[in-house]
């Protein structure tokens, strides 16, 4: 991969393509975090893991999906 598609994906990774919704998506964050005994602080968190971080996110991404499955099916 080249470095100008590196310097893409990393951009993009960390915007909110709705401001509005900032604020919900830190707290889900946190919740997220709390749920799975991740230590997230508000702030600077280079002391975790890049699997602590990593399963933040995963699960994030998995129940964001599994919402919108069952928004999809009329549940």
């Amino acid at each position: 991969m080249d470095n100008e598609m590196e310097e893409f994906i990393m951009s993009r990774s960390h915007k909110v393509e709705v401001p509005e919704a900032k604020g919900a998506l830190d707290k889900f964050k946190f919740e997220v975090a709390n749920e799975l005994g991740v230590p997230l602080t508000d702030g600077y968190n280079g002391n975790l893991t890049s699997k602590q971080n990593g399963s933040v996110g995963g699960y994030m991404v998995k129940k964001m999906i599994e919402a919108q499955e069952r928004q999809m099916a009329g549940k």
